[in-house]
């Protein structure tokens, strides 16, 4: 039996693995090999979005696999054009056609799209799927504190899982402050700092990669893990897929998860959810 990643029980209480498999920017033809790969290294969460346009290869991916459906963890997310209540359940049925399932394990709301401004209506729509079994956790993405406080306290539902861009360098410490304090999983997207070499290739991050035997990636990944987040690294790669799984057989000293969140360049680093979103 392949190593699988440790599961966080979510607020809802379904249990979902603290380590996955990000599948942007993969084409259906490469997500249906990855996820199948993947899965059969020991992932258990695979991710995607209707904006990846690739559900339909994640979905033949996950058939491929052989995995019984129930021991697999799938999320996927939609845009701001089913932002409503009605129009999150179409949102569901779609992404649900396109992976070739009867229910999600979590859907989230991909951007909070201020200016249209209908993402209060849309997580009500979520809290009626959860209801009713079409999903088994609802949460949100890329929501600041302000947005979250927003849906909260119109619908008193709290989302399960928060994913937001995270890293080394762009620690967001607010927002994980906030959704600790309300029972939120805090899920990093772009945990190593995107397509650039500016994370593994810092100093610091090579110079701890050195200490522990492992790589940068997995120095980074761990960094995630000893500050409690979940994580989802995409890789095509085997041997990388391999690596980024195998971060369970250590931790980082308390100085060390320091040293790294020292590497903050502030929340100008990521993406701002008030300007941008699909």
């Amino acid at each position: 039996m392949a190593s699988t990643a440790p599961t966080v029980t979510l607020a809802h209480g379904a249990a979902m693995p603290r380590l996955g498999l990000g599948t942007w920017p993969m084409d259906d033809a490469e997500a249906e090999r990855v996820v199948a790969e993947a899965i059969g290294l020991g992932y258990r969460l695979v991710d995607t979005a209707e904006n990846y346009r690739n559900e339909r290869g994640v979905g033949l991916g996950l058939k491929a696999s052989g995995a019984a459906r129930e021991d697999l963890f799938v999320t996927t997310k939609f845009n701001r054009e089913w932002h409503g209540v009605a129009l999150a359940a179409e949102a569901c049925e779609r992404s649900l056609d396109r992976l070739g399932l009867d229910y999600l394990d979590l859907l989230l709301i991909h951007w909070p799209n201020p200016k249209h401004g209908q993402y209060v209506e849309a997580w009500q729509g979520l809290a009626r799927l959860l209801e009713s079994g079409r999903v088994k956790a609802i949460g949100t993405s890329n929501f600041k504190p302000s947005h979250l406080d927003r849906i909260i306290s119109a619908t008193g539902v709290v989302p399960d899982v928060n994913q937001i861009q995270l890293s080394p360098l762009t620690t967001r410490d607010e927002s994980r402050e906030y959704d600790e304090e309300h029972g939120i999983v805090t899920q990093s997207w772009s945990p190593i700092g995107g397509q650039g070499g500016a994370v593994r290739e810092h100093p610091v991050v090579v110079g701890l990669a050195e200490k522990y035997g492992k790589t940068p990636v997995q120095v980074v990944l761990r960094w995630h893990l000893d500050l409690g987040l979940a994580v989802v690294p995409k890789s095509s790669s085997v041997e990388r897929l391999k690596q980024n799984l195998d971060v369970f057989d250590f931790s980082l000293e308390a100085e060390d998860v320091a040293a790294l969140s020292a590497l903050d360049r502030g929340e100008g680093e990521a993406a701002d959810s008030d300007e941008f979103g699909h």
